[in-house]
């Protein structure tokens, strides 16, 4: 349980007690879902660092950019851990604002507010002696489309009347990830990470922010496409032309002819098959005894064209 009181005002409270309080209030109060890394970092982990030249001076914690209607938005200098608290506003029930500021105000929790499209980013305890974090309050339609994950460490979430148990945002325990919940809680506590998705700039930059704070990237990088919706067989996923398997491809495809021209790359999410895919590979490698039951998978490339296509996210290998 959160000590509300205590966690802001007791002569033990830190920045981190402060922030459990603010996120109890606004999954508790405001049905919010918790996510990210201050579940991964502090919950989980129990892992809190400043930046070793600015422990002193936590208001230069506080960094800014610019977006191009001028708004300037707070978040944490990259060294500081727990660094911010994530939170998707609730679908079914109505989130006021000045509510949650003012709920804030009743422990005397300061907080400036920055609206955008899509999210609500508070700048709290700017001034205060426990130093300042940062809040994103995400809109429920925005958290719907965020259905891709970088890292397994990052994939923990608590909700309200869960309150002794963290949960997974996205399902990623059947095949082929078959990453488990108590998996991603060792991982957390010896600080390995394992990428989901293709490394473009974006994951390039986060697996960075991770490794600067000693974490380890480990086993081999998988790219986890949601599944498709229940009336359809697949769903195809373009690829960044950034990312590093895009660019593998598009190397080993201008190997064929020089004339080749590549449209777009796309990923196929077909659970059906890929379940029919690995069990038939299982079979292969039962009875590769010699090779050490290695079944000697390849990745090769097929041609077609026309309505072909269409057909090989549905029915074929």
């Amino acid at each position: 349980m959160v000590d509300l009181y205590n966690g802001v005002k007791g002569t033990h409270a830190t920045r981190e007690s402060r922030m459990e309080v603010v996120a109890w209030i606004a999954v508790c109060k405001f049905y919010c879902k918790l996510e990210g890394g201050f579940v991964r970092d502090w919950v989980v982990g129990n892992y809190a660092s400043r930046p070793a030249g600015l422990i002193n001076n936590p208001q230069d914690w506080i960094q800014y950019v610019t977006k191009a209607n001028g708004k300037k938005i707070p978040y944490m200098y990259r060294e500081v851990v727990p660094a911010d608290l994530d939170c998707h506003l609730p679908l079914h029930a109505y989130f006021d604002i000045d509510e949650f500021q003012d709920e804030l105000h009743k422990f005397n929790i300061i907080c400036e507010v920055v609206r955008e499209d899509w999210r609500y980013v508070l700048l709290i305890d700017k001034d205060a002696p426990t130093d300042p974090f940062t809040m994103d309050l995400i809109e429920p339609h925005v958290a719907l489309t965020q259905d891709r994950i970088d890292f397994d460490v990052s994939n923990l979430l608590l909700e309200k009347d869960y309150p002794h148990e963290i949960g997974m945002r996205i399902d990623i325990t059947r095949s082929p990830y078959l990453i488990e919940l108590k998996t991603i809680v060792e991982n957390i506590k010896s600080k390995h990470f394992q990428v989901l998705r293709p490394i473009d700039k974006l994951v390039t930059d986060r697996i960075q922010k991770m490794t600067l704070r000693q974490w380890t990237q480990t086993g081999e990088s998988m790219n986890y496409i949601p599944p498709p919706p229940l009336k359809h067989y697949a769903v195809l996923v373009p690829l960044s032309t950034s990312s590093t398997l895009y660019q593998a491809l598009s190397q080993q495809m201008q190997q064929i002819g020089s004339s080749v021209r590549i449209v777009s790359i796309e990923a196929i999410k077909n659970p059906l098959l890929e379940d029919t895919y690995e069990a038939m590979k299982k079979t292969i490698a039962k009875q590769c005894k010699s090779q050490g039951y290695n079944p000697n998978e390849q990745k090769l490339f097929h041609g077609t064209h026309g309505s072909q296509n269409q057909r090989y996210s549905r029915r074929w290998f």
